[in-house]
C-alpha cells in the first residue's frame, strides 16, 4: 500500500495553476509525435505528413477523449456546472474517446490526401500506445481514473486536497498503473515487430486487439459507472473493437499465407 506524496498542482499564482496532469499529457503527445516521426522517416514517407498528422489528430484526439469522459460523468459532475467541461487541464480524458477521435480524423485526412490508411495506422501505432502509457502517469499523480477502494495488497491513497479521488486517505486500486504497464508492454512488442514483413495494417490491429483485451479486463477493477449488464462504457467499446478487429486481423493473415496463385486470383478480383 502506498500514499501519493506528490501534489497534483506544481505551483499556483492566484487563479492560475501549473498542474502535473497538463505537463505529462503534453509530454505524452510530444513523445508520441517523436516516435511517429521516426517511423515516418524509416518508412520513407514524406516528412510533411507528420505536420498534418499533428495538426489534425492531436486536437481531434483531445476533443474525443474529453467528450467521452463528459458523456460518462455528465449527471454527477457536469450537468449542474457545464463550464467545467472546459477544464481539461484538471483531468478527465477517456482514452477510447481519444483513439476514436484521432482515428476518425485520420480516416478523413487519408481520404482527402489520397494516403494509404493501413500504412499510416501501422506508422502511428507504436507512438500512440507509448503516449497512452505516459499519459497514465498523470492519472497516477492526480488520482484521476483510479479504481475501486481496496484493502490490498496494492493500493494508492491520496492526502492532497487537489487530488481527484472521491475520498482522501482511502486506498484505491491503481488501475492506471496496470494500464501503464500494459501499454509499455504493447509498445515493446510493436517496436520489435515493426521491421517484420507483416501485411500492412496488421501492426495496428495487433495494438488495437491487445489494448482492447487488456482494457476490458483491467476495467473490472475500475470505478467507472456501469452502462448495462454490469459493464461500463469502456468495456463496451473494447468489445465492439474486438468484434471488428479480430476478423480483420484473421483475414489479413490468411491472405498473406495463401498460395501465390490463389493470392493473385484474390488480388485480381
Amino acid at each position: 500500500m502506498f500514499t501519493m506524496p506528490i501534489d497534483p498542482i506544481i505551483l499556483s499564482i492566484g487563479h492560475f495553476a501549473v498542474r502535473w496532469y497538463s505537463l505529462i499529457i503534453l509530454l505524452a503527445v510530444l513523445v508520441g509525435v517523436w516516435v511517429t516521426g521516426r517511423e515516418v522517416e524509416r518508412k520513407g514517407l514524406d516528412k510533411k505528413i507528420i505536420d498534418e498528422l499533428v495538426l489534425w489528430l492531436v486536437p481531434a484526439g483531445l476533443v474525443g477523449a474529453r467528450l467521452f469522459h463528459v458523456a460518462d460523468h455528465w449527471d454527477h459532475l457536469y450537468r449542474l456546472d457545464p463550464v467545467k467541461v472546459l477544464y481539461i487541464w484538471q483531468g478527465g480524458l477517456a482514452i477510447w474517446g481519444g483513439v476514436i477521435g484521432g482515428l476518425t480524423s485520420l480516416v478523413f485526412l487519408a481520404w482527402r490526401r489520397g494516403w494509404r490508411l493501413p500504412l499510416l495506422l501501422d506508422t502511428l501505432a507504436p507512438g500512440v500506445v507509448l503516449g497512452q502509457g505516459i499519459g497514465r502517469i498523470a492519472c497516477v499523480i492526480t488520482g484521476d481514473a483510479m479504481g475501486k477502494p481496496t484493502t490490498g495488497p496494492f493500493g494508492i491513497a491520496y492526502s492532497s486536497p487537489h487530488a481527484l479521488v472521491p475520498e482522501l486517505g482511502v486506498y484505491y486500486t491503481p488501475t492506471p498503473i496496470y494500464e501503464l504497464l500494459m501499454n509499455v508492454s504493447i509498445f515493446a512488442l510493436l517496436w520489435a515487430l515493426r521491421k517484420r514483413k507483416l501485411p500492412t495494417g496488421v501492426l495496428f490491429l495487433i495494438y488495437l486487439l491487445l489494448y482492447s483485451t487488456g482494457r476490458f479486463l483491467i476495467t473490472f477493477w475500475s470505478a467507472y459507472r456501469t452502462f448495462a449488464f454490469g459493464l461500463n462504457q469502456s468495456q463496451y467499446v473494447s468489445l465492439a473493437t474486438l468484434a471488428v478487429g479480430l476478423p480483420l486481423l484473421v483475414s489479413l493473415l490468411r491472405r498473406s499465407v495463401a498460395p501465390p496463385d490463389l493470392a493473385a486470383q484474390a488480388h485480381s478480383k
